[in-house]
């Protein structure tokens, strides 16, 4: 991203009234950041209201500090994670954006990461959300929590599964404790993260403190993502809000130890709203912090004592997981879409693109369009995404697309 691109999107995330929703209809309407701020008050006001409009021709409160900020410590990376490691400020439209995120009710406008250089360097999605699992819970666990969060955990990595959670203290902090335990030496060949911490700081700080080593660690075997600007602090708001995102980004939500009021709760239920599987472990009735997944298991989540019991609920993850597992390993140079595109029999050519040919106007599945046109998962779901912001493509409901008619 070059400074200028970066001035862009940080201008239209720090305009005053303009959130994620009004964001994403000016994007889609013109393209590109810079070019929102070029145009005339009518047209803005085909998307935005007419306060919004009038912040959009000024610049933002503390914009040209925060380029700054943001310029430098993208510039700087490795200077505080470590050799080997990168950092990122990731967009809507980018090819590293996680597609799970699009489906959620609020997708942030843009992910700052930490992690790997080799895999922050790869246009591919950070994190394949059908192989993930949200392990959440208690930040005042019993022991037997932290284990039973410590141990799933390294199980589920063990297998080639991405734990998600929150980097808080107790049962997150034990969950990616435990798949870093499971995680490979050195730098696996696929983009597969063993962990990806969410949090509600800007990506430059470490809360709570005592865990700068873990956070550490996770950024050599996993991701950290953050949708706050640098230097945000630990808010008490920002965290029940970043929930969504621990829960959109995974298949599904195990519960691990929670009070009836609790993050941990919310957390689930945003993962029920999104259509993901919620999992919860029972514990005794006297506990405290069993009271909140013996709510979850009234409310329909699925009684957890084993890895398997969440394998068998998501069997699509499961071979999805397989696919990973016997894909070749990808390349150090990212690998482009094919140059001739196969478009179906009986289809007649034309000077539009192919893969809009191959799609054509049903609802398609990934799989089948995969099989249509040849192109190799992550070119096709950058190409997929890119369209959706241009207003060509709509995504819907159980991992489907269809070809949308401009007017």
């Amino acid at each position: 991203m070059s400074q200028d691109e970066l001035a862009a999107w940080l201008r239209l995330a720090l305009t005053p009234g303009v959130g994620n929703g009004a964001a994403r209809r000016l994007l889609t309407r013109f393209g590109h950041p810079a070019a929102i701020f070029t145009q005339s008050t009518a047209a803005l006001q085909a998307c935005v209201h007419a306060s919004q409009a009038a912040q959009l021709h000024q610049h933002p409160p503390g914009w040209d500090t925060a380029l700054d900020t943001a310029w430098t410590w993208l510039q700087n990376a490795g200077a505080a994670e470590g050799e080997g490691c990168g950092r990122a400020l990731i967009p809507l439209g980018d090819p590293r954006y996680p597609p799970a995120l699009l489906q959620i009710e609020d997708p942030p406008l843009m992910l700052y990461a930490l992690g790997p250089a080799a895999w922050l360097g790869q246009p591919v999605p950070l994190l394949d959300s059908s192989c993930a699992l949200a392990i959440v819970g208690s930040r005042n666990p019993t022991a037997q929590g932290s284990e039973n969060a410590r141990s799933f955990a390294q199980t589920l990595a063990r297998q080639g599964w991405c734990v998600v959670s929150g980097l808080a203290l107790g049962v997150d902090g034990a969950a990616h404790q435990g798949a870093l335990e499971s995680a490979p030496q050195g730098l696996p060949s696929a983009v597969r993260p063993c962990t990806v911490a969410v949090v509600g700081t800007g990506i430059d700080r470490v809360y709570p403190r005592s865990h700068q080593a873990l956070a550490h660690a996770i950024v050599r075997q996993g991701f950290i993502l953050s949708e706050y600007p640098l230097g945000t602090p630990p808010l008490a708001a920002n965290f029940p809000k970043r929930n969504r995102l621990i829960a959109g980004l995974s298949a599904g939500t195990l519960v691990v130890e929670a009070a009836v009021a609790s993050g941990s709760l919310i957390t689930a239920r945003l993962a029920a709203e999104q259509g993901r599987e919620v999992f919860a472990i029972p514990g005794s009735i006297h506990a405290p912090q069993a009271k909140g997944c013996h709510t979850l298991l009234r409310e329909g989540a699925k009684l957890v004592e084993s890895v398997q019991d969440i394998l068998e609920e998501l069997p699509a993850a499961r071979q999805a997981l397989d696919r990973l597992t016997q894909a070749p390993p990808a390349s150090a140079s990212p690998a482009a879409a094919p140059a001739s595109t196969a478009v179906p029999p009986g289809t007649t050519a034309t000077t539009e693109h192919p893969v809009l040919a191959a799609l054509g106007f049903d609802p398609m599945g990934l799989d089948q369009l995969q099989g249509r046109t040849g192109w190799n998962t992550a070119a096709l779901q950058g190409w997929l995404l890119e369209q959706e912001l241009d207003g060509q493509v709509a995504r819907l409901p159980g991992g489907l697309f269809q070809r949308l008619v401009r007017s």
